[in-house]
C-alpha cells in the first residue's frame, strides 16, 4: 500500500536521488549557470563538460566555455585536442532553413572516441550522461560521437 512520506528529509533525500545518474554521478550548478546564459544569454557559443572524480566523489563540472567560435572551430576541439578523451558538449547551432531564413538549435554532444582505451572511462560516461542531459531543457538536438566523421555537419 502507498504510504505518503512523513518528513521534508525524505522529500530531500529524494531529489537527491532523482538528480543523479545510474552511476551516482550529478552535475554540477556551474554547469547550469553557464548552460543558462548559453541559452537564454547567448553568452556562449559552446561549453564543454567533463567527469571530475578529484574529490572521490565524481562530478560534472565545466571543461570549458567559449564566446566566440564556430561550429569547425568546436569540432577540430573535439577531434583533434581531445581525440581520446570523452566529454559531453553544448554548441549554439546557427543554421540557414532554405526558402525560411535564419534558425537556431541548441545541441548537446556526448563525445566518447573510439581511441578512448579506457573502457572503465567509456562507460563511466555512457551511465552518467542523463545526469546532465536531463538538466539541460531546450536541446533541439542530440548527438552521439566517437570520431571526427560522426560529427560532421552536412549542409
Amino acid at each position: 500500500m502507498w504510504k505518503p512520506l512523513k518528513s521534508d528529509t525524505q522529500y530531500a533525500n529524494f531529489k537527491i536521488l532523482t538528480s543523479s545518474s545510474a552511476s551516482g554521478v550529478t552535475a554540477s550548478d556551474e554547469c547550469m549557470d553557464l548552460y543558462q546564459e548559453l541559452k537564454l544569454k547567448k553568452k556562449y557559443k559552446y561549453i564543454l563538460f567533463k567527469i571530475n572524480d578529484s574529490k572521490g566523489n565524481p562530478e560534472i563540472v565545466v571543461d570549458r566555455a567559449e564566446e566566440n567560435a564556430t561550429y569547425e572551430d568546436f569540432k577540430n576541439v573535439l577531434a583533434n585536442e581531445l581525440k581520446e578523451e570523452p566529454r559531453y558538449a553544448v554548441f549554439d547551432f546557427d543554421y540557414e532553413k532554405p526558402g525560411a531564413g535564419p534558425r537556431n538549435k541548441l545541441v548537446f554532444f556526448s563525445w566518447v572516441p573510439d581511441m578512448t582505451s579506457n573502457v572503465k572511462l567509456k562507460m563511466l560516461y555512457a551511465s552518467s550522461k542523463d545526469a546532465i542531459r536531463k538538466r539541460l531543457d531546450g536541446i533541439g538536438v542530440e548527438v552521439q560521437g566517437t570520431d571526427a566523421e560522426e560529427i560532421d555537419y552536412a549542409t
